[in-house]
């Protein structure tokens, strides 16, 4: 005979079996509305199944395709669906399976994704009840953060407007003014925060792949975001010579936030190597503002206030400002390696 916890883990994979089957068969005879497809809705109970082995990748990119193909009906009913599911659902695992397969959805990169806004369904409070809290309040706390990032992401895509799908800058920086710099860095801050929040235990890490496939799409999403934080900053020091005093008021502030949370980006990575996400043993370097470009900002500000810009200011903030778009370059190339490292 197995050991105990064999037989637990038996019993609950035949339990998620039947729950999915049910879940099956009750959509096959359940009211269809207008917003309903019968075989995307199946192709999500399947990539959303209670199989902590495994991510159904197949029926997974068989929602991704039918959203390409008909994304304003099929994004309708893929989030009438899921919402459904996650609504109704107490299993950790189902939880970060639908997680998932939404943020493969933000990376189709469909202009009507915008359209979302806040995400039709809650887990910012959620519980497994399958199992003892003291087993799986590691799980709770990956999903509840994990969807944080999610609603976050999807509200910006709302307020973007973005056609490309994804939280990038719409226009290039040099068109942008400051004040546009400055609500763009803000926001990707923000986000960057919503991301470093996810922090997984080493234990779930080791018992769950569905945890480490995860952290795989954060990293991305990661540095990602970074390189539109150093780009923001980029356009920031390149016009700050034009800026008025609150203006650059705002731009120190979140020059020096943007300092701290490069420390902060610093200490993640290592937790993540520590825990065992490899994808971030070989990029563990993040490239910070020099403090001298923050007290040569500072001293600018100081002259802006006092109503004394001359001449020799936009000849001052030329270096700081190329100096600034090198993290820019350098993160945009390790997001691509990482990216094709994922894929291997």
């Amino acid at each position: 005979m197995g050991p105990p916890h064999a037989k637990m883990w038996n019993w609950k994979h035949v339990i998620g079996a039947i729950k999915d089957k049910n879940s099956l068969w009750l959509m096959t005879v359940s009211r269809r509305s207008a917003c309903c497809n019968p075989d995307l809705e199946a192709a999500v109970i399947k990539a959303t199944s209670h199989d902590e082995t495994r991510m159904d990748y197949k029926n997974a990119k068989r929602v991704y395709a039918w959203i390409r193909t008909s994304p304003a009906f099929n994004l309708k009913a893929l989030i009438w669906s899921l919402s459904y599911r996650m609504d109704r659902t107490r299993s950790w695992v189902v939880a970060i399976k639908g997680l998932m397969l939404l943020h493969g959805v933000f990376c189709c990169k469909i202009p009507v994704l915008e359209m979302i806004g806040r995400l039709p369904f809650d887990l910012s409070n959620f519980h497994d009840s399958h199992s003892s809290a003291n087993k799986t309040w590691g799980y709770n706390e990956f999903v509840r953060a994990y969807f944080t990032f999610l609603d976050q992401k999807s509200m910006l895509l709302c307020s973007h407007g973005d056609p490309k799908g994804g939280m990038v800058l719409t226009e290039s920086s040099k068109d942008r003014p400051i004040m546009g710099d400055i609500q763009m860095l803000l926001k990707s801050l923000a986000l960057l925060d919503s991301l470093l929040q996810i922090r997984p235990q080493m234990e779930c890490v080791k018992r769950a792949c569905l945890i480490r496939e995860v952290m795989d799409c954060i990293i991305i999403e990661i540095f990602d975001v970074y390189s539109k934080v150093c780009s923001c900053i980029a356009g920031l020091l390149s016009k700050i010579y034009m800026a008025n005093c609150a203006e650059a008021t705002m731009a120190l502030s979140l020059l020096r936030r943007a300092n701290v949370q490069g420390d902060e980006l610093s200490k993640y990575f290592e937790h993540c190597q520590i825990i065992g996400v490899l994808n971030v043993s070989e990029f563990l370097k993040v490239e910070r503002i020099p403090e001298e470009d923050i007290q040569e900002v500072e001293r600018i500000v100081v002259e802006i206030t006092s109503d004394r810009k001359n001449g020799e200011m936009e000849k001052a903030i030329v270096p700081v400002a190329e100096k600034a778009i090198m993290p820019a370059a350098q993160s945009m190339a390790l997001m691509t390696v990482i990216t094709e490292f994922s894929r291997m």
